[in-house]
């Protein structure tokens, strides 16, 4: 019980130290003054669906390490581990570099990701591949705004 405890904790902190970056580089005036697309959800929609999305992306992981050992399990969490840190790039490329094509391969690289996690969790936990669901859609929807904004906004 204390080391399943132990372990949903490191994998909150894990998804905790990816969203960092998110908390870090932020939307400021510059991005207020790109045109975005009429379906852009309204700033406070970012916050709480991101901090629902981690908190199932950390259930998922937990689930995933705290199944049998296997090779399904060992390649899930290295996948899971990729998309952590093309998920934490994002908000550093768009937000802080001001990079949006970067940025857009960047998300489009980790829809990718999450779609092979969705993949490869199959093979462990069902329950891990529902968790991860909600954020394979919500990042396509990113995807989708990202790509928008690079087109209303090309120099």
């Amino acid at each position: 019980m204390v080391g399943s405890l132990l372990a949903l904790l490191v994998s909150i902190l894990l998804v905790g130290l990816a969203a960092s970056t998110g908390a870090r580089f932020r939307p400021d005036g510059w991005y207020r003054e790109l045109r975005k697309p009429r379906w852009t959800p309204p700033d406070i929609a970012f916050p709480i669906a991101w901090g629902i999305l981690y908190l199932l992306m950390a259930i998922a992981a937990w689930r995933l390490y705290m199944a049998d050992p296997s090779t399904w399990r060992t390649a899930s969490l290295a996948v899971y581990a990729l998309q952590l840190v093309a998920n934490a790039a994002w908000s550093w490329l768009f937000f802080g570099r001001k990079q949006i094509a970067l940025a857009l391969i960047d998300i489009a690289g980790l829809l990718g990701l999450i779609t092979v996690c969705i993949a490869l969790f199959s093979h462990v936990s069902p329950l891990a591949v529902w968790l991860m669901v909600p954020y394979w859609l919500w990042v396509a929807l990113a995807l989708a705004l990202n790509a928008t904004i690079f087109r209303l906004n090309k120099a």
